[in-house]
């Protein structure tokens, strides 16, 4: 594991406070103007960030590398099981809520 940690600029991650209540997860102060300059560095239109505590008991967040793996490329649909050149240009029309149904 790579100890590369990029903290997010303008952004204070603390503990909830003891009296918070249970659905409070954390406390996340704002430096505008430092977190605005430290967006403004990145090209990505998307910036995943982790909050993490420090073997020290201290909160942060942190730039998230995760990757996720590259999926297996799709393979091709397999033949069709009546094994021949079938003509599929039977228009079906869907048949739902509200939809008229014109028999003949």
């Amino acid at each position: 594991m790579a100890n590369d940690i990029e903290f997010v600029n303008g952004l204070i991650v603390k503990a909830p406070h003891p009296n918070a209540p249970d659905f409070v997860k954390c406390a996340i102060s704002i430096k505008v103007a430092d977190l605005m300059e430290w967006l403004a560095t990145k090209e990505d239109e998307w910036v995943n960030i982790d909050v993490k505590e420090s073997q020290g008991g201290k909160w942060y967040a942190a730039v998230s590398t995760f990757k996720p793996k590259d999926k297996a490329p799709a393979q091709e649909p397999a033949a069709p099981a009546h094994g021949g050149d079938f003509n599929d240009d039977i228009a079906f029309a869907p048949i739902g809520r509200g939809a008229a149904c014109h028999c003949i």
